[in-house]
């Protein structure tokens, strides 16, 4: 692998606060106002959304408040390319990614582990440059998981192949690991539908998740693309945590664009999912 150097913050300053007193501030009153319940056994995994921070950020903090318990050295990151289209899923293998609240290492070794797991995993570094759908997860892991390692993961076509073969890939990469690793699917439900509409369609994602089940979802997903950005990251991560052993899954909070702006003519859907 090419060594990498620093990925520098993209969307700092207009997507979230650049202001490491101010974006603190916003993590934390959004995590403590998450209410996740009880939940049995330590988190193993969790989908989180990755709009701006003021809409989205209220539901992703239900997903890390859970997972923040588990004392993970790693957590895996799976989004979906929106600006550079690719076959596989694209791997930053190492260095470390710029956040206002300091720099977050890449895990080396998982991530040469990740990589030799699955020939689906490449190198497109252009496809992490502008991205946000991992870089809006970086707040929450740099103020709930410091010192935390990183690997960062794009995917490009979100195929049956390339999502069904990636989780495969880290269930062997991290089941070689003697370490509690958390994977995180970074996704957005459906866009810009009015609100009813949204909620049906969303239903039929937090269903699939909630059962666990990567196939009906990626049914779903195939039937109608609608549903979600970043639907191969999440078949990704559910396929990789049974395979790990993980048996249960909640939906911890749903909400959409209009309960932040006002308008419910055009929304996007989110969603925070543990599965331990």
């Amino acid at each position: 692998m090419t060594p990498m150097a620093v990925r520098r913050a993209a969307v700092a300053g207009s997507w979230y606060p650049d202001d490491p007193a101010r974006l603190t501030q916003q993590v934390t009153r959004y995590v403590e106002r998450a209410d996740v319940g009880e939940i049995g056994d330590p988190v193993r995994a969790v989908i989180a959304p990755h709009a701006g921070l003021m809409y989205s950020g209220p539901v992703a903090a239900f997903s890390y408040k859970a997972a923040a318990p588990c004392r993970c050295t790693s957590a895996v990151l799976i989004g979906p390319s929106h600006f550079v289209p690719f076959r596989g899923v694209s791997l930053w293998p190492d260095g470390s990614w710029e956040t206002p609240l300091g720099a977050i290492q890449v895990d080396e070794v998982l991530a040469s582990a990740i990589r030799a797991a699955s020939d689906e995993v490449v190198e497109v570094p252009a496809a992490h440059g502008r991205e946000h759908s991992l870089e809006l997860q970086l707040p929450f892991i740099a103020r709930l998981f410091p010192g935390v390692s990183i690997v960062p993961l794009v995917m490009g076509h979100q195929t049956r192949s390339t999502s069904f073969a990636l989780g495969e890939a880290l269930a062997r990469a991290i089941g070689e690991q003697d370490r509690q690793v958390l994977l995180v699917a970074s996704s957005d439900l459906s866009h810009y539908e009015d609100a009813d509409t949204a909620h049906q369609l969303d239903a039929v994602i937090t269903g699939s998740v909630e059962s666990l089940d990567p196939e009906a979802l990626m049914k779903a997903l195939e039937a109608d693309p609608r549903h979600a950005c970043g639907g191969g990251p999440m078949v990704a991560v559910l396929v990789a945590a049974r395979r790990l052993g993980a048996t249960s899954a909640r939906v911890l909070e749903y909400a959409d664009s209009g309960d932040v702006s006002g308008d419910k003519s055009s929304v996007v859907g989110y969603m925070a999912a543990a599965i331990w």
